[in-house]
């Protein structure tokens, strides 16, 4: 029982996890005295353990959570009492808190139904995280993290599996939208900024998928080959940010294999990569049934198995029965024991996980409603505005024909089909719900009607009649993507392309608002005059739309991947580079325009970029660069521009000639003017001037020029300068 040493309002110590009552500890218990240090916190409490308690508390296992009565879990690991280790509760993401430690102890088919069930607890249906990503705002990725932060903390949880971090390489990954785009460094940017504001909360966040886990056909058993420099360059780049920057207590090893060994018993990767070259200091997490043995998953670093449910042929690997028996034949040792636990442990010791009760609390439903809200709307890109047709003049407007097939036109649309990106909203907002509601708020006369187009296009003739009929036609297009496959391509499917064109042709004042698990193709693009990307806007899906339709709200994201004009101009276009079958092939041509570059998007208004200035113009491998560029608002209308800035390493790095290593958003009144100033550090953890060296495995910087480049996306226009870097 914790002394009243002063009054503190619930909601401060939920939200300030180092509002920590001081605790004295009995003296049997000494690491429950918080004023220790974690480290030793830790060896104390494994001291106490007993063999039989440090087996147990290396895997998850199924049932009713002691101090939850109520909750049946599939993920967690039971508590200890009689040594005050908690019940460890953990939670699917990383969109939102989606399949929790607790559904009704009545479900059906427990504990299978415990993992994926619409019966857990309700929380937000957030954007996805290539909306998040679409902001180019870490503060837009804090707001995502603290209500992620937030709702984990009132739901008694202690982990949440996010964020993803694996990058859209292959536009047809099935969970593209749960991560933040093709570009590493922009991954990485709002990773950190996410998992900051997570742990504010005193939650623990997982960085996932360690590594290499960029697509999900055949992802258990594939073997992605890749070499060491293009790893530390590409897909590892995020992961260190997220450690080096974000301080990320977990990481989760993925389900496939990278170059030979499966990555929940991979050393290279998970002892010489992650902790010795980074510095990692938390724990690592398998993804769900993706051990593969015993002493080498333990030797490799993987430190915590999950979920521990025994379905058919799946049983746990750190089961007590094979725990001993690896100790009976000397391939592991009790300290490879201690090791595991105690990196957990220090993690949940540092967050305050030992300091507080595993209890509920009601969530603030309107607060993170209203955040969703104000994400998504800062998320969406327009595309395409021709004859300024978008804001819609709400009192100008008469009719308003809303058209679409279900998937996109009837309900908001969020995370999909049992994967893990499924949260189970208290409320949602369909597109005429939104658009209804904001021309109400408008006191606009104009009426609003939904014609929804089925599938197999049968009644594509009364969708025609409904926009020739209407003011304006807004089509709702798009395509949905789950955990566990990958889409077939990114086309629009369902014949949409065809409806999108039938609708522009009945009606010039077509607005095509899509909703995209990643990139699309377009075949119609020229057809309509206005085309807002919104990714998966999550409950708030119809209220985020119409606010940007009539002009409540600006759009001001930027494009986290590159739109094709076709789908053959994508470099994983066949079977032989996707999901891959060897490794001979022509090479990949490059030289392809895209239809929308990365970094790309329009706003309501119109920017000037000027006065490019580069300090210092000559440095050393360790001096930070100072980027400035005026910024100036042209247009008639509040919005937000994004000055990038992308380097050119020397032609002898051997380098893609574009290097996103810097990015602000400015948010500017008409005819307002502002200095943007960026730092560009050699030394920062995303290693911006830097060429993987594999023979030395280390970074290093080559000497020469680096030309730097500033523009509204990676296509241009640019403003450019040089730096020449001495790097010997």
């Amino acid at each position: 029982m914790l002394p009243c040493v002063r009054r503190v309002s619930l909601a401060a110590v939920l939200l300030t996890p180092s509002v920590v009552l001081a605790q004295q500890a009995p003296a049997d218990h000494p690491w429950q005295n918080n004023s220790l240090p974690p480290d030793r916190r830790a060896a104390l409490l494994l001291a106490a353990m007993t063999p039989a308690e440090k087996f147990q508390q290396l895997v998850g296992a199924p049932g009713v959570v002691a101090e939850i009565p109520t909750c049946y879990g599939a993920r967690h690991v039971p508590g200890v009492p009689r040594l005050g280790i908690p019940t460890f509760r953990i939670t699917n993401g990383p969109v939102g808190v989606g399949q929790s430690d607790c559904v009704p102890t009545t479900t059906p088919n427990l504990p299978r139904a415990a993992m994926m069930s619409t019966a857990s607890a309700k929380a937000t249906a957030l954007p996805s995280g290539m909306a998040v990503a679409a902001s180019f705002d870490p503060g837009v990725a804090a707001q995502f993290g603290d209500v992620i932060g937030v709702e984990t903390r009132n739901h008694g949880l202690h982990v949440l599996e996010g964020p993803g971090v694996n990058l859209a390489r292959v536009p047809q990954g099935g969970r593209n939208f749960e991560y933040f785009g093709e570009d590493p460094f922009l991954t990485g940017t709002m990773a950190v900024a996410e998992i900051r504001a997570m742990q504010k909360h005193g939650v623990i966040a997982m960085a996932k998928h360690f590594i290499a886990n960029e697509h999900e056909t055949n992802r258990t058993t594939e073997n992605a080959i890749v070499p060491d420099r293009v790893l530390h360059e590409l897909y590892l780049l995020p992961f260190e940010m997220a450690v080096r920057d974000g301080k990320v207590a977990s990481v989760m090893c993925s389900y496939n294999r990278v170059n030979g060994a499966y990555m929940c018993e991979n050393p290279a990767l998970l002892t010489d990569v992650l902790r010795r070259q980074w510095g990692f200091d938390g724990y690592v997490q398998s993804d769900f049934f993706a051990t593969h043995s015993t002493a080498p998953s333990l030797l490799a670093g993987m430190d915590h198995e999950m979920p521990g449910v025994s379905l058919g042929p799946l049983q746990p690997w750190f089961s007590a029965t094979r725990l001993q028996a690896a100790l009976d034949k000397h391939e592991i040792t009790p300290a490879n024991i201690d090791t595991a636990l105690a990196r957990r442990y220090r993690q949940m010791f540092r967050l305050g996980i030992f300091d507080r009760a595993v209890a509920t609390t009601p969530i603030d439903v309107a607060r993170d409603a209203a955040i969703a809200r104000s994400i998504g709307e800062q998320a969406a890109v327009l595309l395409k505005n021709d004859g300024a047709l978008l804001p819609l003049d709400a009192r100008r407007v008469k009719s308003v024909a809303l058209i679409g097939q279900a998937e996109y036109a009837t309900k908001a649309v969020a995370g999909c089909c049992g994967g893990s990106s499924d949260v189970i909203p208290f409320a949602t907002v369909t597109p005429l719900d939104g658009v209804r509601q904001v021309l109400a708020q408008l006191k606009s006369p104009a009426s609003a009607t939904l014609t929804v187009v089925a599938d197999d296009r049968s009644n594509l003739a009364a969708a025609v009649d409904a926009a020739r009929a209407a003011d304006v036609v807004i089509v709702l297009a798009g395509t949905i993507a789950e955990e566990g496959r990958d889409r077939p391509s990114i086309s629009l499917a369902n014949g949409q392309d065809s409806v999108i064109a039938a609708v522009a042709a009945a009606n010039p004042r077509t607005v095509v608002v899509l909703k995209d698990n990643a990139s699309t193709v377009t075949p119609w693009i020229d057809a309509v005059p206005a085309v807002l990307e919104t990714w998966f806007p999550g409950q708030e899906d119809g209220a985020i739309m119409a606010r940007l339709l009539f002009g409540l709200a600006t759009p001001s994201g930027k494009l986290p991947v590159t739109f094709p004009v076709r789908e053959s101009d994508l470099p994983a276009s066949d079977a032989k580079r996707w999901p891959g079958v060897d490794t001979l092939g022509t090479a990949v041509s490059a030289s392809a325009p895209p239809r929308f570059p990365f970094g790309f998007g329009l706003s309501y208004t119109t920017f000037a970029l000027t006065n490019l200035a580069v300090s210092p113009r000559v440095a050393s491998a360790t001096t930070p660069i100072t980027v400035s560029v005026r910024v100036t608002n042209t247009g008639k209308r509040r919005g937000a521009e994004v000055p990038q800035v992308y380097l050119g390493l020397p032609s002898d790095a051997g380098e893609p000639p574009k290097r996103l290593v810097a990015f602000r958003k400015v948010w500017l009144e008409p005819g307002q003017s502002t200095t943007v100033r960026l730092t560009v550090d050699p030394r920062a953890a995303n290693h911006p001037f830097g060429v993987w060296d594999e023979a030395t495995k280390r970074w290093v910087v080559r000497d020469g020029s680096y030309v730097v480049s500033v523009g509204t996306s990676s296509a241009g226009p640019f403003r450019t300068d040089s730096v020449r870097v001495r790097a010997r």
